[in-house]
């Protein structure tokens, strides 16, 4: 049987290819990339992508269907009507193209149940419930978020007793089998998992936030590279009870601290450039009867052009949605409006301490 390769596509989309001797190369990132940065790799050997800024990822199909916009459901079709399947010369009659074989991402409801599921059986290192605390969330906010330390080994028996309470990791990002066929749950280096949630509150992924890093410290636990495994998409979040209005940042933790601090509900995306999914969940907040957006990306878009750039569009999708929308703007020596809250509210409680003293 002959299939549709990574360089098929790559091809179709006027993508290069990978300089001699290498299996894999790096290109500008529709989601997240301005029009000089290239944070997408994409593998020719193990036919899979990921983007190092926002996170995006999968195999062939998700990367026709990401570059074209075409529904991941269409994308077959479209490539068979494009690359000719059925008409291309000089092959034996008893050849044929067949389709990737992919582990199609299991359903949202799976999702919830595997990863609550796996989430119950881990404990939080007291290292990780210390940076929390650091950022204003307090023991009780920490439980309902269900934040977590990521697993480090054993994790074939860690997964063996998620199997337990009836959980189906079958297209669950993250989850894979191993080489004796056994169900078991990825390796990578220590973090905190942050459970990443729909609009009606299920876990639909996971992020990890890496310690001792500078650089990409936010990541998508996926699995696409492995037997079994499934690819990750880019997910929005929800922090909180959809209102008339909501607040609109950047990063899941980002909008958990947020909500924790004020109160205020927050949708998050995964980067200011990664709106894929965007409109999906506004379109579904507004059947709830959300009216207002207002944005609290971190205060660097105002110095960075390509930022600025994805935020005018993201301004332009809003109004076209009818939504009425806003920015806030705060003191920009704080990065994030979860910084600003949590500096002021400490400003607050030192303040009457010391007024407390004087009493």
């Amino acid at each position: 049987m002959e299939r549709i390769r990574m360089t098929d596509v790559v091809t179709l989309l006027g993508l290069p290819q990978p300089p001699a001797g290498r299996v894999s190369c790096y290109v500008r990132c529709p989601c997240c990339d301005g029009e000089r940065d290239k944070h997408l790799n994409i593998n020719f050997k193990k036919e899979v992508f990921r983007c190092a800024k926002c996170g995006v990822s999968g195999g062939i199909l998700d990367l026709y269907a990401l570059f074209t916009g075409i529904d991941r459901d269409r994308v077959w079709r479209d490539l068979a009507e494009r690359l000719r399947l059925n008409e291309r010369p000089n092959l034996p009659e008893h050849r044929s193209f067949q389709q990737p074989v992919e582990t199609l991402i299991a359903d949202a409801a799976t999702r919830h149940h595997t990863y609550s599921a796996l989430l119950s059986m881990l404990g939080l290192a007291n290292a990780h419930r210390e940076n929390l605390h650091n950022r204003g969330l307090s023991d009780r906010d920490i439980a309902k978020l269900g934040y977590k330390s990521m697993p480090l080994a054993n994790n074939s028996e860690l997964v063996r007793r998620v199997l337990e309470t009836g959980a189906d990791p079958q297209g669950v990002p993250g989850f894979f089998r191993t080489k004796v066929g056994w169900w078991s749950f990825i390796h990578q280096r220590s973090g905190i998992l942050i459970p990443v949630r729909d609009v009606q509150g299920r876990i639909q992924g996971l992020q990890l936030r890496l310690d001792n890093t500078e650089n990409r410290k936010f990541r998508w636990i996926s699995s696409v590279e492995l037997t079994g495994g499934c690819g990750s998409p880019a997910w929005t979040h929800l922090a909180g009870k959809p209102g008339k209005m909501v607040v609109l940042t950047e990063g899941p933790m980002k909008a958990d601290v947020i909500h924790a601090l004020s109160g205020l509900t927050v949708l998050a995306v995964p980067g200011v450039n990664a709106l894929q999914r965007l409109e999906e969940a506004l379109t579904e907040l507004r059947t709830q009867g959300v009216r207002e957006i207002k944005t609290a990306f971190d205060m660097d878009y105002i110095a960075n052009c390509y930022v600025q750039s994805a935020y005018d569009k993201l301004m332009a999708l809003l109004g076209r949605m009818g939504f009425r929308h806003g920015t806030y703007v705060w003191d920009p020596r704080y990065k994030g409006l979860d910084d600003f809250i949590w500096a002021k509210l400490q400003d607050v409680i030192s303040r009457a301490s010391v007024d407390k003293l004087a009493i």
